[in-house]
């Protein structure tokens, strides 16, 4: 019975093996695959969707990246991994995302993507994105309360002329049970004949509707029309995010089971992805006037005042002239160009620089300011001539022109001076006149001398100001190496301290003693013994006693005369515990013993 179990060990482990070796074969000969899928197919226009290149069983050498497609924005996410254990076979999937954002309604198409797995060559399916026209709400939703958000978009009733800036008025409603709004982006405005310009927002403001009270965002926009005929903007569209409250939520955090809200849900809501889109809108842009169009009118069309400045005016021919032009108002400013100006036929011209400076959030009312530069191209130039600016005003419906009065010029003759003439006396002698020098000297007179003084960095008072930086560079090293000697040695620091407390310790005796208050006196005596002698003997002040004078090693080749003198000074602090008051005299007698008793105890050795 032996011999069978031996064998069926013999032929049980190898097949175990066999079995092992082929699982593991299968699972690396299983070829990887590569599929593409999107989370959506059909969005409206304002929504995302997300891309998810998937590769199972393998993982690519790059992330194969989607290509540019107009009209829709791709932005890669990120991957992730994911691994499984079942019946005895691992398998894993790593994923990329991407998140595909449409500018505009139609159908894109994601081609096939080729990708590196493992040396294989893999190629996903082409996938297709549908996008739609976010549903505008009807009046009578809007009206009932019934919608969470929407928006509406508005442009003043009036006519409009190419040239002129009109501000559109769209308003972002917001039912009073959103309890948070963000991520808003506008996701398209068709504006056809129109430049679409800055945007601000204004205050919020609360209107009811359908008894529901509404928050209002207002955003101004800035449209330049920039043609006639019949001019078609809209439908914009949006996308946000809001948080509304959970329906049918369990209260499933701890903290809502004992009443208490989540900290880690802030709004206590669920975040939802809304798309909004306004109704569009048709207006009329009328052509320019063609009657009575100034000379001087390039385009300009708004409200504006004009200042015109020019210097100098006193120069010679081919000297610049700064024309100095500030148009103010209300308008198109940043396309606002200086008129030709026919009347300066003798002046030459320089392209003129502008500054814009803005007044308001949408950049439409301010100043620009140009600055030419002209030159006067002979001396019959007497004046600048007026200067003139044109602008059509689509509120008046009319043609305006502001005129400048001219400047009056002092121009010069820029010709060469006539070389001086200098006379000579004839020689009797000479028969030939003598001729004249052709290099006559400018200056005939020297001057008054002047003595030069020596430079500056020669005399002795800049060499002393060089030597102050070592100087002071000397100091602070001699008191930084001082510093650090007292930081390292506590035992001087001791010294120094003990004898700052003698010399005012011994001043308070003699104020004491002036005021006959022995009990202050005495102990003011008993304490400065103590630290006295607590310094020399590098001890604690506070375990000194007379007792130390004859049992510490130090005193015993001191003089006597000290260790008399330091015993009747301790005697003397003792005996005023229970002695009568002394005198001013009798204190006063104390302080010269023991002045000399502390001076031979600072020169004993230790």
């Amino acid at each position: 019975m032996n011999f069978w179990i031996r064998r069926e060990k013999i032929i049980l482990w190898p097949t175990i093996s066999l079995l092992f070796c082929l699982a593991l074969g299968d699972a690396q000969v299983r070829a990887a695959t590569f599929t593409a899928s999107l989370d959506r197919e059909t969005i409206a226009l304002g929504e995302t969707a997300t891309l998810s290149l998937t590769f199972e069983g393998g993982s690519p050498q790059t992330t194969p990246m989607p290509p540019n497609i107009p009209g829709l924005q791709i932005s890669y996410v990120g991957p992730s991994s994911q691994f499984s254990f079942i019946n005895g076979q691992t398998s894993s999937t790593v994923t990329h995302h991407f998140t595909l954002t449409p500018r505009q309604t139609g159908e894109f198409i994601i081609p096939a993507l080729t990708a590196d797995v493992d040396g294989q060559q893999l190629t996903s399916q082409p996938v297709k994105l549908t996008v739609t026209q976010p549903e505008t709400p009807t009046t009578a939703d809007v009206d009932s309360g019934s919608q969470v958000a929407f928006m509406k978009f508005a442009l003043p009733e009036k006519k409009f002329y190419p040239g002129e800036v009109v501000i559109a008025q769209l308003r972002v409603y917001l039912r009073d049970d959103v309890q948070n709004f963000g991520n808003f982006q506008l996701a398209s405005i068709p504006a056809d004949g129109f430049t679409i310009g800055k945007m601000a927002q204004g205050s919020t403001q609360r209107v009811q509707i359908g008894g529901h009270t509404y928050s209002v965002i207002p955003l101004a926009i800035a449209l330049t029309v920039i043609k006639t005929g019949t001019l078609n903007i809209g439908p914009v569209t949006a996308s946000a995010v809001i948080v509304l409250p959970a329906s049918g939520r369990s209260r499933d955090s701890v903290f809502e089971q004992f009443g208490i809200r989540d900290p880690f849900n802030n709004f206590g809501g669920e975040q939802k992805q809304i798309s909004l889109a306004t109704d569009p809108l048709n207006v009329e842009s009328l052509p320019l006037p063609a009657e009575n169009v100034p000379a001087s009118f390039n385009g300009a069309v708004g409200d504006y005042t004009m200042t015109v400045t020019a210097g100098p005016t006193n120069v010679t021919v081919g000297d610049p002239i700064t024309v100095r032009v500030q148009i103010s108002g209300r308008g198109a400013l940043d396309s606002l160009t200086l008129p030709d100006q026919t009347a300066w036929k003798n002046f030459k011209t320089y392209p003129p620089t502008s500054k814009l400076e803005t007044t308001d959030q949408l950049g439409l009312e301010g100043t620009k300011t140009f600055e030419e530069i002209v030159t006067p191209q002979n001396t019959d130039v007497h004046e600048l001539p007026p200067f003139s600016f044109s602008f059509f005003d689509p509120e008046q419906n009319t043609y305006r022109t502001l005129t400048q009065p001219s400047v009056p010029l002092l121009v010069h003759s820029g010709g060469a001076a006539a070389m001086p003439t200098f006379a000579a006396t004839k020689s009797s002698g000479a028969e030939n006149p003598t001729q004249p020098q052709d290099i006559v000297p400018i200056k005939q007179q020297l001057g008054t001398l002047q003595k030069i003084r020596l430079p500056w960095a020669t005399q002795p008072a800049f060499l002393a100001a060089q030597s102050l930086p070592v100087l002071a560079f000397l100091a602070a090293f001699v008191w930084r190496r001082r510093t650090e000697n007292l930081a390292n040695n506590p035992r001087l620091r001791r010294q120094r301290r003990v004898l700052k407390l003698i010399q005012n310790g011994t001043n308070d005796l003699r104020r004491f003693a002036s005021e006959n208050n022995s009990d202050e006196f005495f102990a003011t005596l008993f304490r400065l013994l103590q630290e006295q002698l607590g310094e020399r003997l590098d001890c604690p002040a506070s375990a000194i006693t007379e007792a130390v004078i004859d049992e510490h090693p130090v005193f015993r080749n001191a003089p006597e005369a000290t260790l008399h003198a330091l015993r009747e000074l301790f005697q003397l602090c003792n005996q005023a515990r229970y002695a009568p008051m002394r005198t001013s005299r009798e204190l006063a007698a104390v302080i010269p013993q023991f002045e000399n008793a502390i001076c031979e105890l600072q020169n004993l050795k230790t």
